[in-house]
């Protein structure tokens, strides 16, 4: 089995066999993070694009904890030379950790850091952990080649639904359509009114079609997988 918790946004906490991959931790200024960075627990840290709502705390809890940021070569870079452990990758690539296997995917998207300089390309990430595979999208419009992605045989797939700047509903929907997770969990909405969505209305649309089941997490909750 493996643990899920939700801090808000697009913030996971993904737990198996005593490890804990945090992925996309901005919780310092998120209006919906249910825990701050002080308090928050990682062994590894996934970031998935430079985007100060993504890159987020990773760096001062990276190096509170020990974690190992796991991210393109140009975050990994950026935030080793700030005195964090990394492993750099790139999309297409994948490695093996102590916890299993991650594999860095395209995402339709950008990525820069917080000053405006250039973050490489942004992904989302494949796990294999626990004897469970799980997607999270990052932060992405919807492609085709989701379809590949889904060939990894889901458990679960985490998309965002907030529109404006990633997919929205009607597109997560097809996303899921294409990916064929078991469940489905969406984020990236309601943190600000600009991404305002009803994850119940997404919920509704999958489960009609019976294309996976649906958990929608508030944050600082958990779901076991």
């Amino acid at each position: 089995m493996a643990k899920l918790t939700y801090y808000g946004h697009a913030c996971f906490l993904v737990e198996s066999d005593g490890t804990a991959i945090l992925i996309d931790p901005f919780l310092e200024g998120n209006p919906l993070a249910s825990i701050g960075p002080g308090e928050v627990r990682a062994d590894f840290i996934i970031v998935t694009h430079g985007h100060g709502d993504h890159l987020g705390d990773a760096i001062p809890i990276a190096k509170r904890t020990g974690a190992t940021v796991i991210s393109n070569f140009e975050i990994a870079s950026y935030c080793g030379k700030q005195g964090a452990k990394i492993h750099a990758m790139h999309i297409g690539g994948s490695a093996a950790f102590p916890f299993g296997r991650a594999k860095l995917t395209q995402a339709l998207h950008g990525s820069s850091f917080p000053d405006g300089s250039y973050a490489g390309n942004p992904a989302g990430v494949i796990l294999w952990m626990g004897g469970r595979v799980l997607y999270h999208a990052g932060d992405t419009g919807l492609f085709m080649d989701m379809q590949l992605i889904g060939e990894a045989g889901l458990d679960v797939a985490i998309l965002p639904i907030g529109d404006n700047f990633t997919m929205g509903i009607e597109d997560a929907v097809r996303a899921t359509r294409f990916l064929k997770p078991k469940t489905v969990v969406p984020m990236h909405y309601n943190t600000f009114g600009i991404i305002g969505a009803d994850p119940g209305a997404f919920r509704e649309s999958v489960e009609r079609e019976k294309l996976a089941s649906v958990v929608v997490l508030e944050p600082g909750k958990s779901w076991e997988f």
